[in-house]
């Protein structure tokens, strides 16, 4: 990319841009923006060193983390991308260049605070990258990391059971044994972590459906629906449908009234939005 073109760029806004990306599961721009972002900070790096090596005054760029953040975050998105599309070797590839960011010079105070975050994101990313890939030995050992680590609980419980439908495995013991911290998901109000208990509930329901636990099934599958109509996501939305719709005959009668009524409800916030616009 041209320095001119690198020089324009705002670091924030193209994070926004990642996150927005991200949200719509849209990975091929995730992967294209994370490299914008790359080559950015790596623009606004380079420039700060040979500032210095010049020994002339420092370029004030405003950003609102420290430099390192955006490093990490364009390799950790970008493994994000790989590791959604099952490309194991590359999301693991990026989770080495995030796992150790202490290449930059003059990290001080906050930034090596950022790093030692994405070391430690680096891990139980890496964790999960080598367990849907066929590691499921590692299984006990990150429930383990999980226990030590109960914000991670939430993430982690997706991984194994996504590890679950693509292996066959048996996790009814896991799901006993963290119990306790599921009964909180449901007290999550925060964006991100309505976005894990979504995608909890969603692969709960597959989970169920292939135990022929039918309306335990269908009951998670409201759930996910009722949580992807709240954070608007209409792809989350779409599968839930679906997913309801080959459950449908087991389902009871609770359940079938309550899928109408989230679909009568969207329909409501249609009909409202055309005639407001």
């Amino acid at each position: 990319m041209k320095t001119s073109i690198l020089e324009s760029l705002k670091p924030d806004i193209i994070v926004e841009m990642l996150e927005m990306a991200a949200a719509f599961e849209n990975w091929r721009r995730v992967m294209e923006t994370a490299d914008i972002l790359y080559q950015c900070v790596l623009h606004i790096y380079e420039d700060r060193q040979y500032h210095k090596a010049m020994e002339l005054p420092i370029p004030h760029v405003n950003l609102e983390r420290p430099l390192v953040y955006y490093f990490g975050l364009s390799h950790l998105m970008c493994g994000m991308a790989h590791q959604h599309q099952g490309a194991y070797e590359q999301a693991r590839e990026c989770i080495f260049k995030y796992a150790e960011l202490g290449w930059m010079e003059d990290l001080k105070g906050e930034d090596i605070q950022v790093v030692e975050e994405f070391r430690f994101l680096a891990k139980t990313n890496l964790y999960a990258v080598d367990i849907l890939s066929g590691n499921i030995e590692l299984i006990e050992e990150y429930v383990a990391f999980l226990q030590d680590n109960l914000e991670e609980i939430l993430p982690g419980l997706n991984t194994i059971l996504q590890a679950a439908l693509m292996y066959r495995l048996d996790v009814g013991d896991i799901l006993h044994t963290l119990a306790e911290q599921i009964d909180e998901f449901e007290s999550y109000e925060d964006v991100e972590n309505v976005s894990y208990y979504y995608s909890y509930c969603y692969h709960l329901a597959l989970y169920n459906r292939k135990c022929d636990r039918l309306q335990e099934a269908g009951k998670l599958t409201v759930r996910a629906m009722h949580l992807a109509n709240q954070s608007g996501n209409d792809g989350h939305f779409k599968r839930c449908t679906a997913l309801f719709e080959s459950l449908r005959e087991f389902a009871t009668a609770e359940q079938i009234s309550e899928y109408r009524q989230i679909l009568m409800q969207c329909l409501d916030e249609y009909e409202t939005g055309s005639h407001t616009s």
